[in-house]
C-alpha cells in the first residue's frame, strides 16, 4: 500500500520568514512544487487554506482546498485513510494530536522543507 504524504501548508509555509505573508498563495506554490520534486514512492496531498485556495494541482501533489479550518479537512483525510501509511508534516501541536488518534504519524515543516 502506497504511504500518504498530508503537508499542512499554511503551517509549513509560515515556518520560514521568508516574506510568504506578501503572497500566500505563491508561498504555497512553491512548496508544491518543492513537493513535486521528491519523486515517486508516496501519495502527496498538499492542504491548503485561505488566500491560497486557488492553488492548483500539479502531477505528483494533490492540491486540497479546505472549504474551512485546514486543520479539519486534513484530520478527515487522514480518517478516510484507516490502515494505510499516514505521515502529517506540521508542528501544530493541536493538529498533532487529533490526526495521531486516527494512526497517522507526524513530522515537522523541516521535513520537507529545510531553513532556507
Amino acid at each position: 500500500m502506497e504511504p500518504l504524504l498530508i503537508v499542512d501548508a499554511a503551517n509549513v509555509v509560515g515556518s520560514v520568514p521568508d516574506g510568504w505573508w506578501r503572497d500566500r498563495r505563491g508561498a504555497a506554490e512553491r512548496l508544491r512544487d518543492r513537493l513535486a520534486l521528491r519523486g515517486a514512492g508516496e501519495e502527496i496531498v498538499l492542504v491548503v487554506e485561505g488566500a491560497a485556495r486557488g492553488v492548483a494541482s500539479v502531477p505528483g501533489v494533490r492540491v486540497e482546498a479546505a472549504p474551512g479550518s485546514g486543520d479539519d479537512r486534513i484530520v478527515e483525510l487522514v480518517a478516510a485513510a484507516a490502515g494505510r501509511p499516514c505521515l502529517v508534516v506540521t508542528a501544530d501541536r493541536g493538529l498533532r494530536e487529533r490526526v495521531r488518534a486516527y494512526g497517522a504519524e507526524c513530522a515537522g515543516p523541516r521535513t520537507v522543507r529545510p531553513a532556507e
